[in-house]
């Protein structure tokens, strides 16, 4: 039955992975092609868009207007990022300046005869048969689209989430040791016990049945 608990730890790590790489910043070398406001339908139970602040008694999809980013990487492909408040909501990066963004955008657009380069920070995914964008968090200009960028950010909440990883691992261990363990071998002697006396009375009642 090994399998079945690789199976179980092999589905727990993808969820784990997939929500980091879902959630935490990331950075994309790109110039910026234009900005616009288009008006989405969206689910308000979608984890893929922000919250809006008037759908509290709403059941069904609503419309409502969402900035948009969009940019061209260096080797052409095309890339919109969404321009939407977090606020003080999931994932935790208090953006409250979307607005702020947009102009900021506006003002580094930039063609491919004289382009301006710049560094978007941003999340999520973009998945176009689902309608899903990246939400965009900052932008910040470059020299050009070979600058190297480290992301500090990322590397210090995975060392912390492996560090927390570690240190319940270790105190699981010991709890392990001092309460699981002694009971599992109460366990197992109680079944040693029991199988000794069943056999011992197996033994006996074939002894009688021996003919003499």
């Amino acid at each position: 039955m090994r399998w079945i608990s690789w199976i179980f730890w092999g589905v727990v790590l993808a969820l784990l992975a997939a929500l980091l790489h879902y959630n935490l910043p990331r950075r994309e070398i790109v110039r910026i092609t234009g900005v616009e406001i288009k008006l989405e339908r969206i689910d308000p139970d979608s984890v893929f868009w922000a919250a809006s602040e008037n759908n509290a008694a709403t059941t069904g999809p609503v419309e409502r207007d969402v900035r948009f980013i969009d940019t061209v990487r260096a080797d052409g492909d095309v890339m919109v990022f969404r321009n939407e408040d977090t606020g003080g909501g999931w994932p935790p990066y208090f953006k409250f300046d979307s607005a702020n963004l947009q102009a900021e955008a506006r003002s580094l657009v930039s063609s491919a005869t004289a382009p301006q380069w710049v560094a978007m920070r941003y999340y999520g995914w973009r998945l176009p048969w689902l309608s899903v964008y990246p939400n965009a968090l900052s932008v910040k200009p470059v020299a050009g689209p070979e600058v190297r960028l480290i992301p500090w950010f990322n590397i210090v909440v995975l060392v912390l989430l492996a560090a927390l990883v570690w240190g319940v691992g270790v105190r699981l261990r010991r709890w392990s040791r001092r309460h699981v363990s002694p009971w599992l071998d109460r366990g197992d002697r109680r079944v040693a016990i029991w199988s000794e006396a069943i056999r011992n009375r197996r033994a006996a009642r074939a002894e009688r049945k021996e003919p003499r």
